[in-house]
This record gives C-alpha cells, sequence and structure tokens, in this order.
C-alpha cells in the first residue's frame, strides 16, 4: 500500500501539459516504483494465497473434525439406546424368571406339604393293618397252644400237622407289611 501512494504521488505531483489531462512524471522514479511494486506485489500474493490456503486446510480439518465428532456422538447414543434396550430387556427377563421360580417354588412346597401330610396318614394305615395282623397271628398261636396242650389237635404228640404249618406260614405272612 506504501508503494501504491507513493506512485499516486509521483503522479499527482507530475508536471501538467496545457490543455490536456496528461502530466509529465520523473520516468526513472516511476519505473523505480514499478519495479518495487513488482517484487512487492508477488510475495504479498504469495503470502495472501499461503495464508488462504491455510484457512482452507483449517476448515477442512476442522469440518473432518466435526464429521468424527458427529460420528461419534451417533455411535455413542447407538450403543446407549442398545444398552438401555438389553438392559431393559435383561430386567424384564430377570423378574418373568423370579416369578416363574416363585410359582414353582410355592407349588413346589405345597407338593411337599402334601406329601408330608401323606406319609404319615399311610404310615397310621400300615402300623394298625400290621397290629391288626400281628394280633391275629397271637390269637391263632394261643388257640394252638390252647389246642395242642389240651390234647384235642393235631396228633396228640405235640407235633404240628401240615394243616397246622400252612396256618402258621398265613398268620406270619399277615405280619409281614
Amino acid at each position: 500500500m506504501f508503494l501504491v501512494e507513493r506512485l499516486e504521488s509521483i503522479i499527482a505531483n507530475g508536471k501538467k501539459l496545457p490543455l490536456t489531462n496528461n502530466v509529465v512524471v520523473d520516468q526513472v522514479a516511476a519505473l523505480d516504483l514499478i519495479d518495487q511494486l513488482r517484487v512487492a506485489v508477488p510475495e504479498e500474493v504469495h503470502a495472501a494465497k499461503r495464508i488462504n490456503s491455510q484457512g482452507e486446510r483449517i476448515i477442512e480439518n476442522a469440518q473432518q473434525e466435526a464429521e468424527r465428532i458427529v460420528a461419534r456422538a451417533q455411535e455413542q447414543a447407538a450403543f446407549l439406546i442398545d444398552e438401555r434396550g438389553l438392559t431393559q430387556a435383561a430386567e424384564e427377563e430377570s423378574r418373568r424368571i423370579v416369578d416363574q421360580d416363585e410359582g414353582k417354588g410355592e407349588e413346589v412346597r405345597r407338593g411337599a406339604d402334601e406329601y408330608a401330610a401323606a406319609v404319615p396318614i399311610g404310615l397310621e394305615g400300615d402300623v394298625v393293618r400290621t397290629l391288626q395282623s400281628i394280633k391275629k397271628g397271637i390269637a391263632l398261636l394261643d388257640e394252638r397252644r390252647a389246642m395242642l396242650q389240651a390234647g384235642d389237635g393235631g396228633t396228640g404228640n405235640g407235633e404240628l400237622t401240615d394243616f397246622d404249618l400252612d396256618e402258621e406260614d398265613a398268620a406270619a405272612e399277615a405280619v409281614r407289611p
């Protein structure tokens, strides 16, 4: 800008030719100034191009970084959404399993209670039948003993007959549970 102002000053201070808009300028000073402008302008143009190029690179890098940030944010959001969905599904499945297991546990407890009540009742019936069989066996043996002692039954010599042995086996079977 300084060189342009000096060129303007040389032209403005030049001698005016009468009846025209032309001026006479110092040729050496003007050419020297033009040479300085030729040298200065390319440097300034190159500097401006460098600055412009750097600005474009900075903008391009900023856009790429912004795109990376947006992509990463979208990935993170998708991950969080998926994770949230998986977490909810896992919680629902866990509640379903707990509910199902509580129902099965209640059913098992009910079955165990029924079994625990049925076993003593069944045992009581078995014990009553066994006791009755034992009493019948004792009564049968008492009858035989009385018959043998009285001499009315059997061979009269105190030995048991085959008929007596069959009855004794039946009494023993009745005693076994």
